[in-house]
């Protein structure tokens, strides 16, 4: 089994919790829609998903009409929700050490790349990362599985010597379509049945334990 050198990193729920920013972001976006949502506590669910698929399955809305939620929820994302976020405890400190112990980082999020790179920067994660690749505006590279295959096109990544790392079934099954090694992080938003239903290599319950686990991968 080859080494793993390169680490690509989900970044809602993996390495932030948005939820405070998402929650108030999508319930503007209601609002703006005329659209009652009965289960406030239910959305959640929008957390780690490509944002216009969700609004169009749980409201049953049309592209056209989930494509103006989701302008509608940038309206205020975009300028105060993206900052309405937490740094998980531990997770600089394991950036630094898979920095400085030679691994190249990258961030693949189906979030907008715009906005990805902004909280990064906010919360001084960005040093860790070569690159930040995301989302474009335009909905567009949205799937999990693009957004990985992108960042491999784009830096040459052998799946081999990769691992993709995140909380959602989207991040398993978009890894091991890009025949990558998968490790799922229990302390997001997906539950331990939609991770071990995706059957990653592995599953870690905290930011210490993939430190511990990477290292003896490669020892």
């Amino acid at each position: 089994m080859h080494n793993i050198t390169t680490l690509l990193f989900d970044l809602d729920g993996t390495l932030t919790n948005p939820k405070e920013g998402i929650i108030n972001s999508i319930l503007h976006a209601l609002t703006v829609m005329n659209i009652h949502e009965p289960h406030p506590e239910e959305l959640e669910l929008f957390i780690g998903p490509p944002l216009r698929t969700s609004f169009a399955t749980r409201y049953n809305l049309p592209t056209e009409e989930a494509t103006k939620a989701v302008e509608a929820y940038r309206e205020y994302f975009g300028v105060r929700g993206l900052f309405e976020n937490e740094v998980y405890a531990g997770i600089p400190e394991a950036l630094q050490y898979f920095h400085q112990n030679g691994y190249t980082l990258f961030t693949a999020t189906s979030k907008p790349t715009v906005y990805a790179k902004k909280i990064l920067e906010y919360f001084a994660l960005d040093q860790y990362f070569t690159d930040v690749i995301g989302s474009n505006l335009d909905n567009t590279r949205t799937d999990k599985t693009e957004v990985i295959a992108y960042a491999m096109h784009q830096h040459s990544i052998l799946p081999e010597r990769a691992v993709m790392i995140g909380d959602r079934k989207h991040d398993i099954i978009g890894g091991k379509n890009n025949t990558m090694r998968t490790i799922g992080v229990s302390y997001g938003y997906g539950s331990m049945e939609e991770l071990t239903e995706e059957q990653p290599t592995y599953i870690v319950h905290s930011p210490k334990e993939l430190t511990g686990l990477l290292t003896m991968f490669n020892l």
